[in-house]
């Protein structure tokens, strides 16, 4: 059994104010643990500490901004030694190729990307701390499931999350000689105000609320790789060991009715 979230943990969270990190909050606060909390809606993050005053501590920042980040470095280390830091700020938005614009890339590689890698920045120094005294520390970074298959329009999300896998795993690597775990999040579709925005069918739907109490779950076992929901990421990798020709028709297939139901409700 895992002794990551046995006894009372400090545990530093983003893109807390709504979605996924909004439920993993609430979660882990009726665990009774400590948090701190980080979005860029001050009065969302204020409305959920108020749910357990005292243990919730909202530090409002832009995860993309070295400058937010380092303002809120010191509410960290007053926290106490960070024992966790779930990294789940995040955005998606979709590429339409007949109007192609490398925005859209941009801003989920910087979003997805560059802000995780900017919060370990402060996360790394409060982790290492935990560890000095002996203490556990444990990274998750929340990518998504999918990149494991090519899908039509995700060309940026997509992108982003395999970038932020491999740079997840390689950290495991570097990070494995000090004691501080790294963990993977792969979720399938969750039902959120980002998910809301979607034009098309999400199979095997689950609400944010599912979501985090599997995180968490996963989270006490001590694993190192939580997807989920079972039967999607399972197909999805089925469907990426699929030799590539064989990939590349059925994405393309997928593409073009994509494409031909937007022009029939467009």
């Amino acid at each position: 059994m895992s002794d990551r979230l046995q006894e009372t943990s400090n545990i530093w969270i983003t893109g807390a104010s709504s979605g996924i990190g909004e439920s993993v909050t609430r979660a882990l606060a009726r665990g009774g643990h400590r948090l701190v909390i980080t979005g860029r809606r001050q009065g969302a993050l204020e409305e959920l500490a108020s749910a357990a005053p005292g243990r919730i501590i909202p530090a409002a920042a832009d995860t993309t901004s070295k400058e937010d980040l380092q303002a809120i470095a010191g509410t960290l280390e007053n926290h106490g030694d960070l024992n966790m830091v779930i990294l789940n700020a995040g955005t998606c938005e979709y590429l339409e190729i007949a109007h192609y614009n490398s925005d859209v890339i941009e801003k989920n590689i910087h979003t997805n990307v560059i802000g995780t890698a900017r919060c370990l920045d402060i996360a790394l120094p409060a982790l290492r701390r935990s560890r000095a005294k002996g203490q556990p520390a444990t990274l998750v970074i929340v990518s998504s499931s999918a990149w494991w298959f090519p899908f039509g329009r995700a060309e940026g999300y997509g992108a982003s999350k395999a970038a932020l896998t491999y740079f997840a795993h390689a950290l495991r690597a570097d990070l494995d000689a000090e004691g501080i775990d790294v963990v993977v999040v792969s979720p399938g579709f969750v039902k959120t105000p980002l998910t809301d925005r979607n034009d098309f069918p999400m199979p095997f739907l689950v609400t944010a609320e599912d979501a985090a109490e599997r995180i968490v779950s996963g989270l006490a076992r001590g694993k190192n790789e939580i997807a989920f929901p079972k039967r999607f990421t399972w197909m999805l990798k089925a469907l990426g060991a699929l030799p590539r020709p064989l990939i590349d028709r059925m994405s393309a297939s997928m593409a073009r009715k994509s494409n031909t139901e937007q022009e029939n409700n467009g």
